[in-house]
């Protein structure tokens, strides 16, 4: 959960491409943020446990090791699992988009890609885990608890690890539990677009929610052509 000033919040960008590396790292640079960089997925993963980045923008085409294995592997390790990342994908590589979101990735942005949304998206991305000021809420549905301010989920008592993003899907549906919500209404309330993309990510990120939560999922219906319903029961 990321509640530190920018200037002390601090990003890794991974990709293989010095003059992406650059554009990337001089624009979070000139929007406030600490920049660390790495060339490949191998020197990513080392990055990642040395620095302790808040954020990750990663790209997917890389040698060897790819932006998909290192998202897979960072998801796997719990010292990085609930770390947000941001993956970078070329617009002709559509299966590597959605395969990346279920692996894990939060968001995706699309290359060419303007700097400034780029930036946008790494800002609502870190704003998905900040604690909202005087919000005290602690939802419980028969052995599913949603402790909002410790932005912690459990069933039964036992923990269940979500990312920022699974974390306000499902609160934001919890919250209205009982009314259907559009995929376009939580692409905004959710991930912050003003505009209609491809709503395939709500789907997957809906999938990969399910199979955390498990018995608790139950809770989450789908309504075919429509959205998704948190139901109480």
């Amino acid at each position: 959960m990321v509640t530190k000033p920018l200037d002390i919040v601090k990003i890794l960008v991974v990709d293989d491409e010095q003059d992406a590396v650059d554009l990337v790292a001089f624009n979070l640079k000139q929007s406030g943020f600490q920049v660390v960089t790495a060339p490949d997925g191998a020197s990513a993963l080392d990055k990642v446990h040395k620095h302790q980045p808040d954020l990750i923008v990663l790209d997917v085409m890389m040698p060897e090791l790819d932006g998909l294995e290192v998202c897979k592997l960072l998801r796997k390790d719990s010292a990085t699992a609930d770390i947000p990342i941001l993956m970078l994908t070329a617009k002709a590589t559509e299966v590597d988009r959605i395969l990346g979101l279920e692996l894990g990735a939060d968001d995706y942005v699309t290359k060419p890609f303007s700097p400034r949304e780029l930036v946008l998206r790494v800002r609502k991305l870190l704003a998905r885990g900040k604690p909202v000021e005087g919000r005290g809420e602690r939802m419980v549905f028969g052995e599913l608890a949603i402790d909002i301010p410790r932005h912690h989920v459990s069933w039964k008592g036992k923990a269940i690890e979500l990312t920022a993003t699974e974390f306000k899907l499902l609160t934001t549906l919890a919250e209205r539990r009982g009314r259907v919500q559009s995929r376009d209404q939580l692409l905004r309330d959710v991930w912050g677009y003003e505009s209609m993309i491809d709503t395939r990510t709500v789907d997957t990120h809906m999938r990969r929610l399910r199979e955390k939560l498990g018995p608790a999922a139950k809770h989450l219906d789908t309504i075919r052509g429509v959205g998704y319903r948190f139901v109480d029961q």
